[in-house]
């Protein structure tokens, strides 16, 4: 009996028959519709900037992992990440992943790059400058420096650290640091394996240094009267009241200090910083050695001279030079 070819059972050698056909499915079918080209082109491309696709293997090629990424159980909160290499991919559906991406991680990869999942931190202000605090020994230095000029540590007296250091509730170290700058300064001598000896000082040594003092700023003050802006000497009167309100109490050591803060103030104006500086420890030197070498100045003295300070300003303020240059030259 015949059989037609479509009901013929097929048999080849080793395999099974044929599963029979039916007729209607012989004809011809559509071929499935392909993506336009340029549909291909940006899958490529996704592809080639997505690191992390579900057909890719980064793990593979493996890459270097740092900032927070153990290798285990991945950063940040995702698994996946092997800095060892092999496995790893990410699975889930890229275009849900490439939906919550930021342009930052849209951007192509450098081959081993490590890829974190969520947005670049925001920018952070910079931290606000800490107010500078006066060490132990500037604070030592301070009280030794009041102590000499009120009299309390007397001239020729031998005054060990340790002693010191008990006065003042403090270790002996800041207090050693405290007396060789003031060594450095003449105010005190070292006396080897006792301690330090308050430096006494004459008439001669006041004066030599008081003429320092006319050396230095007489000049300068008289080309910064011609120089100046009226509104840089406003600026000074507080200081000037400073030592006014020094002088009216008696405080000597107190009216030292502000005397020296307005001469300062002075020489600052000039921008030479090495003169200010030379300016400053002379003064220093001359108020210590005036302590030891003259008796106490009584307070209409010290009112009498911070007076002047206000009478330099009213002068350089009306711009009269005659007036200045009187006033600088026998303020010394």
């Amino acid at each position: 009996m015949e059989q037609t070819r479509a009901e013929a059972p097929i048999q080849r050698a080793g395999r099974a028959a044929a599963v029979p056909v039916a007729p209607s499915a012989l004809r011809e079918r559509p071929a499935p519709a392909q993506p336009p080209p340029s549909a291909v082109r940006t899958r490529a491309v996704e592809d080639a900037r997505d690191p992390w696709n579900s057909e890719g293997d980064p793990g593979a090629d493996g890459h270097d992992c740092h900032d927070g990424c153990d290798g285990h159980d991945g950063y940040d909160g995702h698994d996946g990440c092997d800095p060892r290499g092999g496995g790893g991919g990410h699975g889930g559906a890229p275009l849900l992943r490439e939906a919550g991406r930021t342009p930052e991680q849209r951007r192509p990869r450098v081959r081993g790059e490590h890829v974190h999942s969520e947005p670049p931190a925001p920018d952070i202000a910079p931290p606000r400058p800490v107010p500078r605090r006066h060490s132990v020994r500037d604070q030592v230095l301070e009280a030794l420096r009041a102590a000499l000029l009120s009299g309390e540590l007397a001239p020729g007296e031998v005054y060990s650290a340790p002693a010191l250091a008990d006065r003042f509730g403090v270790s002996p170290t800041p207090v050693r640091e405290a007396m060789q700058r003031l060594a450095s300064e003449g105010a005190v001598e070292t006396v080897p394996n006792r301690g330090f000896r308050v430096a006494e000082h004459s008439p001669r040594d006041v004066a030599e240094l008081t003429e320092i003092r006319a050396l230095l700023e007489v000049p300068a003050v008289l080309a910064l009267a011609r120089t100046v802006p009226v509104a840089h000497w406003d600026r000074l009167r507080p200081l000037a009241e400073d030592t006014l309100e020094a002088a009216a109490r008696g405080d000597r050591a107190g009216y030292a200090e502000t005397d020296r803060v307005f001469h300062r103030a002075l020489l600052e104006l000039t921008g030479n910083q090495q003169l200010v500086l030379l300016g400053d420890d002379i003064h220093r030197r001359a108020h210590l050695c005036a302590v030891r070498a003259a008796p106490a100045p009584r307070t209409t003295d010290l009112l009498a001279e911070a007076a002047e300070h206000v009478a330099l300003l009213d002068a350089l303020t009306e711009g009269d030079l005659a007036a200045v240059e009187r006033l600088v030259r026998g303020h010394y």
